[in-house]
């Protein structure tokens, strides 16, 4: 059950994509603020059927679609969206296993085609353009028979684990899981950028602070540690 609403703790609805910045944020926010952070995450589909269902929270850091649509549907407070942050697919392996060539179209397509199994998930922003991204390479059809899916969360845990060869999905994803290493992005012709924005409920316990935390976030200084979990600051 999601916390009740206190001006002490400070709800947050988000994707799998923005979990490690915002946990490596919240101590920091905590601290200086005397607020509580209380984290929701889901696949992108998920939180957003939960949220459409009636759930709610303080803040929100989504898709920038997702966030676009509760804006028009009016559960943001007015002028409270902004740019959160953008991030990249890329493939990784069990670590330690031979790192594939990945450097061009043609080498990722190779690459594809000699894995013993690739994973991706179902419902998150990557998952589903993965297929889309096959289907555009023309390999669809070789590599549907060895694809390992899970419907959201972080699928490099079946790499890890050896239920799969190679991972394809949000950098940011890829680098929270352990026993994995990233080979790198997808090269930039056939590269997916995600961009993710916040908004607050209108249903807020307390909109001014929930708009100090997105502020801290935002925060030019924070940019590093975006980028060291595998994501682009839209403010840095």
């Amino acid at each position: 059950m999601p916390a009740a609403a206190s001006v002490d703790t400070i709800r947050v609805m988000t994707s799998n994509s923005t979990r490690g910045v915002l946990e490596a944020l919240a101590p920091a926010f905590e601290r200086a603020s005397g607020h509580a952070l209380c984290f929701q995450y889901d696949s992108a589909k998920a939180m957003m059927a939960r949220i459409e269902a009636g759930a709610t929270a303080d803040v929100v850091v989504l898709g920038t679609g997702a966030i676009n649509e509760l804006e028009a549907l009016g559960r943001l407070v007015p002028g409270s969206r902004r740019p959160f942050a953008r991030s990249r697919v890329g493939v990784a392996v069990r670590t330690g296993a031979p790192r594939p060539d990945i450097s061009t179209v043609e080498a990722f397509k190779r690459t594809l085609l000699e894995a013993k199994s690739v994973a991706h998930t179902v419902h998150g922003a990557s998952g589903m353009y993965v297929p889309v991204l096959l289907e555009r390479l023309g390999i669809a059809d070789q590599i549907r028979p060895k694809t390992v899916t899970r419907p959201g969360g972080y699928i490099g845990v079946v790499v890890a684990s050896g239920e799969a060869e190679i991972a394809v999905q949000q950098i940011c994803e890829l680098l929270a899981v352990p026993g994995i290493d990233l080979v790198g992005p997808l090269p930039d012709e056939i590269q997916k950028v995600f961009e993710t924005s916040a908004g607050i409920f209108t249903d807020a316990a307390d909109p001014a602070v929930s708009v100090a935390f997105l502020e801290f976030c935002a925060a030019p200084a924070h940019a590093p540690l975006f980028k060291a979990k595998g994501l682009e600051s839209a403010n840095g």
